[in-house]
């Protein structure tokens, strides 16, 4: 049971700081928070959809897919702090569900 608990945190623990960090982003932080959250789920969300897709998993790679290009910082979208919000919650429920998806990385 333990081998199985640190494989799955192995294989997860991503999506879990991108939990934390889009949860975060509810709180009022300098601004520099927010690029680099822009970052970093860019990075997650791109590396979810690249192991989504290995694994024929094509509906989480187009969902992870869309969430990287949203949050990219190269060319940004511009929305209300209160749409940004949303999204930050919705996005944070997207990886919380994915954690329970069954597909592993390949080696």
């Amino acid at each position: 049971m333990k081998e199985k608990i640190k494989n799955w945190l192995r294989q997860n623990w991503f999506k879990i700081i991108a939990i934390i960090f889009l949860l975060g982003a509810l709180e009022q932080w300098p601004y520099g928070y927010y690029q680099f959250l822009r970052w970093a789920i860019l990075i997650i969300g791109a590396y979810s959809a690249y192991l989504a897709y290995n694994n024929q998993k094509m509906g989480w790679a187009w969902i992870f897919g869309i969430m990287a290009v949203l949050f990219n910082p190269i060319f940004p979208f511009y929305l209300s702090k209160n749409t940004w919000q949303s999204i930050d919650i919705i996005a944070a429920i997207i990886f919380f569900v994915s954690l329970f998806n069954n597909y592993e990385r390949k080696n």
